[in-house]
C-alpha cells in the first residue's frame, strides 16, 4: 500500500511530467511516436487547401484548421480582415490575447498603434487588408515556429490570391523572412523596395516592437512615408 505522501508526490510527479511533455511538445519535440494513422492525418491536414473560392470560404477553412498544435491553445482563429477591392496588405506576425478573445487581426495595444499608423499616411483600416503569418494565438506570445508557419502558409498564400495587393507591407522579422523567405533581420531589409512574386514589399518595425522601443518610430515613419509614396504610385 502506498503511503498518503507517497501517493501526493507520486501525482505531483505526474502532473510536472505532463506539463513538461506539453511544453516540448508545443516546440515541435514530441516524445511519443504517433501511429500511422495519425501520422496520415495531420500529412493530410497540412496539405494546401487548394484554390479557394472567396475571403469567406477561407475564413471558415481557418476557424475551422487543427494543422498544427496551435488549435489546441486558441480561443478561436483570427482571420485577416478587409473589405475589397484593396491593393494595400499590411502582414503582422500572429493574433495576441485581445485578437484571440474577439477573433479579429489587430485590435490590442499594437493593433491600436497600427490604426495610428496607417491613418498617419491618409487612409483608413477599412482601405487596406491586415493580416498575420499565423493565424491561431502561440502560447504566452511567442514567437510561431517554424512548422507552424508553414503550416498557415497556405492560408496566407490564398489571402494574396485571392486580393491580389500590388503592395505588401511586412511588419516585423517574422513576417518580412516568411514572405521573403530568408532569414535576414529585419533591420537589413526594411528602408528599401523590395519584390516578391512580382509585388511590391516594404518591410518596417512591428507595432508591437515600437511600444517597446519608441525611438524606433522615426525609422518606421519613414517606412511609412515610402509606403504612402509606392501606394500613390499604384492609384495612377
Amino acid at each position: 500500500m502506498v503511503a498518503g505522501s507517497d501517493q501526493a508526490n507520486i501525482g505531483q510527479f505526474v502532473e510536472q511530467l505532463k506539463e513538461f511533455l506539453e511544453f516540448q511538445k508545443d516546440r515541435g519535440r514530441p516524445f511519443l511516436p504517433w501511429s500511422k494513422k495519425n501520422r496520415e492525418t495531420s500529412e493530410s491536414s497540412n496539405r494546401h487547401p487548394g484554390p479557394i473560392e472567396s475571403l469567406q470560404a477561407l475564413s471558415r477553412v481557418i476557424l475551422g484548421c487543427q494543422k498544427c498544435r496551435l488549435f489546441r491553445h486558441r480561443r478561436q482563429a483570427v482571420p485577416g480582415e478587409g473589405s475589397l477591392p484593396v491593393c494595400l496588405m499590411f502582414i503582422g506576425e500572429g493574433p495576441g490575447f485581445e485578437e484571440d478573445q474577439q477573433g479579429r487581426p489587430f485590435v490590442g495595444p499594437a493593433g491600436q498603434l497600427l490604426t495610428k499608423m496607417i491613418k498617419a499616411i491618409d487612409l483608413n483600416r477599412e482601405e487596406v487588408y491586415i493580416t498575420n503569418v499565423v493565424k491561431c494565438r502561440p502560447p504566452e506570445n511567442r514567437p510561431p515556429l517554424e512548422d507552424e508557419v508553414e503550416a498557415c502558409r497556405p492560408f496566407l498564400e490564398e489571402e494574396i490570391r485571392l486580393i491580389n495587393p500590388q503592395l505588401l507591407v511586412t511588419l516585423g522579422s517574422c513576417a518580412t523572412q516568411t514572405m521573403t523567405r530568408t532569414q535576414k533581420k529585419i533591420s537589413d531589409l526594411r528602408g528599401r523596395l523590395l519584390k516578391v512574386n512580382g509585388r511590391r514589399l516594404i518591410a518596417t518595425y512591428h507595432p508591437a516592437y515600437l511600444l517597446r522601443n519608441p525611438g524606433a518610430k522615426r525609422e518606421a515613419w519613414e517606412d511609412l512615408k515610402r509606403v504612402r509614396r509606392e501606394y500613390d504610385e499604384l492609384e495612377k
